[in-house]
């Protein structure tokens, strides 16, 4: 492709070369990219240019025009996440038929993960792009980033309706939707589950944080298309205001839903037994899944394959057969009869729902482990010790992903509202002391990391899994 065509109604002020790829990052420029110096809170992409060129690079775009050789193109542009969509859409134009879109606080995995499963109980080639990765029809997962960038993100919706996937729901995060990454995506529906405190160290208040997502409402998904609802959110009425403001065809689910009804939701084991009503007609089905927001994640996944053209009675069969997303409140075993779960909930809202969901099945102690991350919003460690200690008997403070900052810090800042914690800060030491603890009646949460495989300790990344250290916790005792 032509540097030209890439950028169709721009003056290019150089050359006009052919164009093999495209690159955001210096040090992965190939021969033929063109380079976007893109500019950053902590450094700026011109600095590059001279790397990107001398690695390859054939062309430039950027906000200002650095000194180039005769022979390399140049492209001036006012907006560069505007240009980096733009020309990685034109890039890689080919997408599955079918996408749907996912954000809110919490459920974003759980809600595309039931999706891909419903869409491939219908008999659909469909794949799930979030959190966990990139879940292809046949279950492999590749890929970790909750919102990549533009030229990730085009290629993989390219690379993926080249192998046959037609359907896709993919996750859709308030940093990915205010930087423009999803710009571009040709969206069938989308949805909207819920909103708590979270991001505020990259939003400036939750109505920022609000705005952020909503933009996914209010300028990407196009006037007519389905916009899916939490009813029951306490933000709902915000939220389906902006969307009847942009005119989309609002759906709402849940308890308050008009869609989607709840009638009943009542625990049946590990199961949930529910009442629901669509389009005049009730239906009662068997939730393999545990707590209520579960329960409200499957009703929005639901409503979102319906509203794409699924026969409602199929989809409520196909949630008969959910399988919860990895590390989302996920069983990974038991000691003395005492059940173990892990979940990613790194967040107040999340890590309080998870613990109600968790308190029936607890005669015993509900135990809870968990940490925060460090160089992200520092405001919630408090609010997360205090439900720990609010909702657990145990609580045990330990380390998260710390980053660059000292880790004493963050576990001091969670223990001055949770003061009767334990502290260990070894994670893997600290899984194995609630392990030892459990007795018959008791439940252990291990919050936090859910599916990762990896601790993040200053630059480094060391393997680590949580779901690893339940297992040689539990062999070390038998």
């Amino acid at each position: 492709m032509l540097l030209s065509s890439l950028f169709p109604g721009l003056n290019n002020e150089g050359a006009n070369p052919v164009v093999s790829g495209l690159a955001v990052d210096s040090r992965k420029v190939a021969k033929g990219d063109v380079f976007f110096a893109v500019p950053g809170t902590h450094a700026d992409g011109l600095a590059f240019v001279s790397k990107a060129l001398a690695a390859g690079a054939v062309a430039v775009v950027a906000t200002a025009k650095p000194d180039l050789p005769a022979d390399i193109g140049f492209v001036r542009v006012d907006d560069m996440r505007a240009a980096l969509w733009a020309a990685a859409a034109r890039f890689y134009p080919q997408q599955p038929q079918t996408i749907v879109a996912i954000t809110g606080t919490s459920g974003k995995t759980s809600v595309a993960a039931f999706v891909r499963q419903i869409w491939l109980h219908l008999g659909f080639q469909a794949a799930s792009l979030g959190t966990i990765g990139v879940v292809a029809p046949s279950g492999a997962v590749y890929g970790s980033l909750t919102t990549p960038d533009p030229i990730t993100l085009h290629k993989t919706l390219s690379e993926l309706a080249a192998n046959g996937v037609t359907h896709l729901a993919l996750e859709a995060s308030s940093h990915g939707l205010d930087q423009k990454r999803l710009d571009g995506v040709r969206l069938s529906a989308a949805a909207f589950t819920n909103l708590s405190h979270d991001h505020l160290d990259y939003h400036a208040s939750l109505a920022e944080y609000l705005a952020a997502k909503l933009r996914l409402f209010d300028t990407l998904l196009q006037p007519g298309r389905p916009a899916i609802i939490d009813a029951d959110s306490t933000v709902a009425d915000q939220v389906i205001a902006a969307c009847n403001a942009r005119g989309l065809d609002v759906q709402t689910t849940g308890v308050k839903g008009r869609a989607l009804r709840l009638f009943k939701a009542t625990r049946n084991g590990l199961h949930t037994y529910l009442e629901i009503g669509h389009s005049g007609m009730e239906f009662a089905l068997n939730l393999p899944l545990l707590g209520d927001f579960q329960v409200a994640n499957a009703l929005v996944a639901a409503q979102l394959c319906i509203s794409c053209g699924a026969r409602p009675a199929q989809v409520f069969k196909a949630l008969e057969n959910l399988q919860g997303a990895p590390g989302r409140l996920e069983l990974v075993g038991a000691r003395h009869q005492a059940p173990i779960f892990i979940d990613y909930a790194h967040k107040p809202d999340a890590l309080e729902k998870a613990l109600v969901a968790l308190r029936p099945f607890v005669t015993g102690r509900l135990i809870c482990i968990f940490g925060c991350g460090g160089d992200r919003d520092k405001t919630k460690r408090p609010l997360m010790g205090e439900i720990a200690s609010r909702l657990a008997e145990v609580t045990i403070i330990t380390d998260d992903n710390p980053r660059s900052e000292d880790p004493a810090t963050i576990r001091r800042e969670i223990l001055h509202a949770a003061p009767a914690a334990l502290e260990i800060a070894d994670r893997g030491a600290a899984i194995g002391h609630g392990v030892r603890m459990l007795e018959s009646g008791d439940v252990l949460l291990i919050a936090g990391k859910g599916h990762e495989t990896g601790q993040i300790i200053g630059a480094n990344t060391l393997p680590f899994s949580d779901h690893d250290a339940v297992k040689a916790a539990l062999e070390a005792l038998t």
